[in-house]
């Protein structure tokens, strides 16, 4: 592992949680947290609730508090040996229902756990490289579904999906913002166009609706913009291996809707470093229109400064939403963790 970053991986038992932390010096250094199952999950849907479901008045008490609660259980514990050992950045393994939340959106009383640390999500260690090295020159394929709508049926569900306004808006300026950028808008944004040319990009980002379809997980599917969808069966059988960021800017994209074992959770991005991506950025819970759009622009903003991991890219984009850093009249909502927490980082984010 790189310098500063630390292995964590967090083991659900019938009585208590058993964290590990792997540093680069030393050996794994081990802790017991006793809580039962049915605590734990209790408190994961309090915190997911206080994160998805943000009131109309905003207020940060409720989300904090249950941030809090959670803190105390993952991170705490380890807080002495997190100091030691200069921690810059977070490589987490999650256990079970773990998966369900973000933990860049644990709160210690005064800050977030984004606004000390770099996070980075695994699926497997066997998958990951953690010592390659940032993107070099950015060669973007940015596809967006701003237009139409589209009604369709997987399984027991009927979907009903409109085109996202922003989302457009959001490949625009990205094209402006990197001139390496091919984009791709409503019918032109389809298999046929993204297979020809996929190769060609380091970064695939996909500003559109996708959803898990609970019971059907092999149906669960990003939707095109000429209304095709791409599977999670048929994302096994494609080869990407110039990939190195595959960015899912749309809902849902990796999880069910209730709680299992969270094992739908990661399922994407393992999916898609089994097919050669080396990282991808996919989203928890339904994500605001426009508050996807600015964690994005400042996102790819701090990667084109090149010299920079994805995972701090990332931090910095969710910090600019902590810090107001942005030109939008709406910066005092988007401070909420419903806007900066939904994204994680799954695979080598370093």
């Amino acid at each position: 592992m790189k310098q500063n970053a630390v292995l964590l991986y967090s083991l659900i038992l019938d009585d208590r949680i058993e964290l590990v932390l792997v540093t680069n010096h030393g050996l794994p250094i081990h802790r017991s947290v006793p809580i039962n199952k049915t605590q734990l999950k209790n408190a994961i849907i309090e915190f997911k609730v206080a994160l998805t479901y943000p009131r109309k008045t905003i207020s940060y008490e409720i989300a904090q508090t249950a941030g809090q609660q959670l803190y105390k259980l993952l991170i705490e514990p380890l807080d002495k040996e997190l100091f030691l050992a200069q921690t810059k950045t977070i490589i987490y393994a999650p256990d079970g229902l773990l998966r369900y939340i973000p933990i860049a959106a644990l709160y210690d009383g005064k800050k977030w756990l984004i606004e000390r640390f770099n996070i980075n999500n695994i699926t497997a260690a066997s998958l990951t490289n953690f010592n390659s090295e940032p993107l070099g020159k950015l060669r973007v394929l940015a596809a967006a579904f701003s237009q139409g709508n589209y009604k369709f049926i997987v399984g027991s569900r009927e979907f009903r999906l409109s085109g996202l306004k922003f989302a457009g808006q959001e490949v625009e300026t990205l094209a402006k913002m990197i001139p390496n950028t091919t984009k791709l808008l409503n019918e032109a944004f389809n298999w046929n166009e993204i297979i020809s040319r996929v190769n060609k990009y380091n970064i695939l980002h996909f500003a559109t609706h996708a959803d898990f379809v609970n019971g059907q997980p092999e149906d669960s599917f990003i939707l095109f913009g000429d209304g095709s969808r791409l599977t999670l069966r048929e994302i096994t059988n494609l080869s990407l291996p110039n990939i190195d960021l595959a960015v899912l800017s749309a809902c849902r994209t990796g999880v069910g809707g209730i709680l299992e074992d969270g094992s739908e959770i990661l399922g994407l991005g393992y999916q898609m470093q089994r097919a050669g991506v080396k990282t991808s950025l996919a989203s928890l819970w339904q994500v605001d229109d426009l508050g996807t759009q600015v964690l994005m622009i400042n996102f790819y903003r701090a990667l084109k400064i090149g010299n920079i991991t994805k995972a701090e890219a990332l931090r910095k984009a969710q910090l600019a939403l902590i810090n107001g850093n942005i030109n939008e009249e709406e910066a005092k909502r988007l401070r909420h963790p419903y806007y900066l927490a939904p994204f994680i980082l799954i695979g080598d984010g370093l």
